[in-house]
């Protein structure tokens, strides 16, 4: 009689499954940043002013606001496999397509398809981190998923701005749209829920399940939806946290080149300081996901240690508002690194916050939320950028001064919100929410 072959585990898996989620952030920010790396050269090209190319970022950004809270409820409904599967394909076609763009008007349609698309990677993600993690080890996951971000926006203009110089700009939308269908080959294969995964070892099954049955609220209600969601403080403690926060950081991946130019600087000689901003996030997003969950182990609170770097995270961006005093190239980069560092730590708890405030069946509907205030955020902030920059430009001052200070001091106020409202309360005690 022939036996079957056992399929032998995969050890530790649920990093495994963290890469892939990282390396899904990482393509998802190379489709985005290409418009903000050649947007310096397509100014000139098209004529474009900053309000013409900000209406461009707002065209993704609307998409990308109510795409996420749609995308979040519908990633509740049908899984965290087939929804990222479906968002990758879609961003991945349209980052291709958009090289066959005539003008300011396709340019624009090209990016709000993309801003669709690419929603639903953040609920996508938390809610992967909430099926997959313990939650002394959600913040390091988070981070890690987080600095995709960081890292894509990093080493894009080491790919874009290389590729534009040499064959246009055409192509630079191509590349970053066919690395998206070789993630899929690897995302197919590997994610299952860890209860039915079939290269999950029994120990690591025991301890991810164990740890939600300790987590769980003891309620047996059924899926809240977005209205009861949102009579919770909590849920618009976690939703200021991304509101207050994210504007500021897409600030620096979509303005920071002009803003550099703005400053007199020349971009060709500056890679090494437009790199800087994001490697220092990248290291943010670790250091925050790391020491909260070394405060866990030493015994503080969950909701304690996540606390502790919202505090180091809005006191920290402040360090933007110096940089309106200098044009030297090395001292804006420092700055803007030791803010997007903190930026990054306050980033990461932001991220984590519904997967340690609500089961995974509401995980990616309050994500989603929370990523469509911060869209709104920045649709706003950046209208006015557009609109300030200009203005100022034309009367010969140093335009981005005033626009820098607001961002420096945004996440602060952030940092006050979330202290007030994410803590336990009725909604605790009565099962709503997970105690934190």
């Amino acid at each position: 009689m022939m036996t079957q072959t056992k399929t032998k585990p995969i050890r530790n898996l649920r990093w495994w499954i963290g890469g892939l989620l990282f390396a899904s952030t990482v393509i998802n920010y190379l489709d985005r940043q290409t418009l903000s790396n050649l947007a310096p050269y397509l100014k000139k090209d098209y004529g474009w002013t900053n309000t013409d190319y900000a209406n461009l970022v707002i065209a993704f950004r609307i998409a990308y606001s109510l795409g996420q809270t749609v995308c979040g409820r519908l990633l509740d409904r049908f899984g965290t496999r087939r929804g990222l599967t479906i968002s990758v394909i879609w961003y991945s076609v349209v980052s291709i397509l958009t090289s066959f763009a005539t003008g300011w008007k396709s340019f624009a349609g090209f990016r709000f398809l993309l801003g669709v698309g690419e929603s639903a990677n953040w609920p996508a993600a938390t809610k992967a981190v909430s099926e997959w993690f313990p939650k002394r080890e959600r913040g390091l996951a988070t981070a890690l998923f987080d600095s995709g971000s960081s890292i894509g926006g990093a080493i894009a203009p080491f790919i874009i701005i290389p590729i534009y110089l040499k064959w246009g700009w055409r192509p630079a939308f191509i590349i970053p749209g066919i690395l998206g269908f070789v993630w899929l080959w690897a995302w197919r294969r590997l994610y299952h829920p860890p209860e039915t995964h079939p290269r999950i070892s029994a120990s690591e099954k025991a301890m991810i399940l164990a740890d939600k049955r300790a987590s769980a609220p003891e309620t047996d209600s059924p899926r809240p939806g977005w209205g009861e969601l949102l009579m919770l403080p909590q849920t618009w403690g976690t939703i200021a946290s991304k509101a207050l926060t994210d504007p500021v950081w897409f600030f620096v991946t979509d303005w920071f080149p002009i803003y550099l130019v703005a400053k007199g600087i020349q971009l060709e000689g500056a890679f090494i300081a437009y790199w800087v901003p994001f490697i220092a996030a990248d290291l943010g997003n670790f250091f925050g996901g790391w020491v909260s969950g070394v405060l866990i182990k030493r015994g503080w609170s969950l909701g304690a240690a996540r606390k502790a770097l919202v505090v180091f995270g809005g006191v920290g961006v402040t360090l933007l508002i110096p940089t309106i005093f200098t044009t030297n190239l090395l001292v804006i980069a420092l700055l803007f690194g030791a803010a997007t560092f903190a930026y990054a730590a306050f980033s990461t708890i932001a991220n984590v916050l519904p997967s340690d405030l609500y089961t995974s069946e509401s995980v990616a509907s309050v994500s989603g939320m929370s990523g469509t205030a911060a869209g709104i955020g920045t649709i706003i902030a950046f209208k006015l950028i557009g609109y300030f920059s200009d203005e100022r430009a034309a009367q010969a001052t140093t335009s981005f001064d005033p626009i820098v200070i607001v961002a420096g001091l945004v996440p602060l106020v952030g940092m006050i919100v979330v202290l007030a409202l994410v803590r336990n309360t009725r909604a605790t005690e009565q099962g709503l929410v997970r105690r934190i």
